[in-house]
């Protein structure tokens, strides 16, 4: 019988890591892919097509991707971006979820339920644009970072992760004199380390990718994300946007936008690893109280 169970569990396992094993490869193959063209001479990307492994090394694409002042410029619109909107984010989230995550709180219930109701119903696109043209956030940094600053499902997440922590460590600081504001930034906010973590990560991955937003509210080039620039070079095939250069050399357009993709993806897949424990340990607890 035992042995039954133990053939089945080695199947099922079995079943599991080939399970595994194929989702990484399809992760896996495209960025490889990806690499590969991008230090490949053009010569090598058109007679051989895909392949994995380089077989000439050429770091044209890369020369001509870090030379240009366009990418470069939108590479530090994105990072200030990106770091602007997580801590603005984090802040307001915190600012809403602790208010709700208090019992005391009067009709917490109804506030609870506006915020879910968000989750479905939006007031859609072009209201917004009224509103941020409205705001005189067009064309300004403001127009990407606040609008989305608070999200519903992450504001639910905190509350029921601050629910978690035991009251008595409130009920203790109250008893020495300390306010909501302290007991929030000084007691709340350090005890929160794994959900302020899941928090920062979603919401700095999604500024990272955004690009939609940039589109329609940003009108001058110099204020672009990198996202939006590697989407002109990729699908519309502006090479032009490059600056020419007086030692210009013949350079692959595909190993190019490939090196641009590269050098877009390269920092965050870098912070992911630090932040991996705290984000699946935040994103569990966070998820299953309330």
């Amino acid at each position: 019988m035992n042995h039954r169970h133990s053939v089945s569990d080695r199947l099922l396992l079995s079943v599991i890591y080939f399970t595994l094993a194929a989702l990484s490869l399809l992760t896996l193959l495209p960025l490889l892919q990806i690499v590969t063209i991008s230090v490949s001479p053009s010569e090598i990307v058109n007679r051989y097509g895909f392949h994995l492994i380089p077989l000439k090394l050429d770091w044209g694409g890369y020369r001509e991707v870090f030379r240009n002042s366009l990418i470069w410029n939108a590479y530090g619109n994105t990072i200030f971006r990106t770091v602007l909107g997580t801590a603005i984010t984090v802040v307001m989230t915190f600012l809403g979820a602790y208010p709700l995550s208090k019992k005391k709180l009067p009709h917490r219930k109804f506030w609870t339920g506006v915020i879910v109701i968000t989750m479905f119903f939006s007031g859609g696109m072009i209201p917004s644009y009224i509103v941020i043209k409205n705001l005189g956030l067009m064309n300004s940094i403001w127009a990407l970072v606040l609008p989305g600053a608070v999200s519903a499902f992450m504001l639910l997440i905190v509350r029921n992760f601050i629910i978690g922590l035991p009251e008595s460590l409130e009920e203790s600081a109250k008893i020495d004199g300390a306010n909501d504001v302290y007991i929030l930034f000084r007691i709340v906010i350090p005890l929160s380390l794994p959900i302020v973590a899941t928090v920062g990560l979603y919401t700095a991955v999604y500024h990272w990718n955004a690009w939609f937003d940039s589109m329609i509210y940003i009108q001058d080039m110099k204020k672009q994300v990198l996202q939006m620039i590697l989407r002109k070079i990729i699908l519309e095939g502006q090479s032009n946007l490059l600056e020419p250069a007086v030692d210009q050399v013949v350079v692959n357009a595909e190993s190019m936008k490939m090196a641009t993709l590269v050098v877009s993806i390269v920092p965050i897949v870098c912070v992911y690893p630090f932040l991996q424990k705290y984000f699946i340990k935040g994103s569990l607890v966070g998820s299953v109280k309330g």
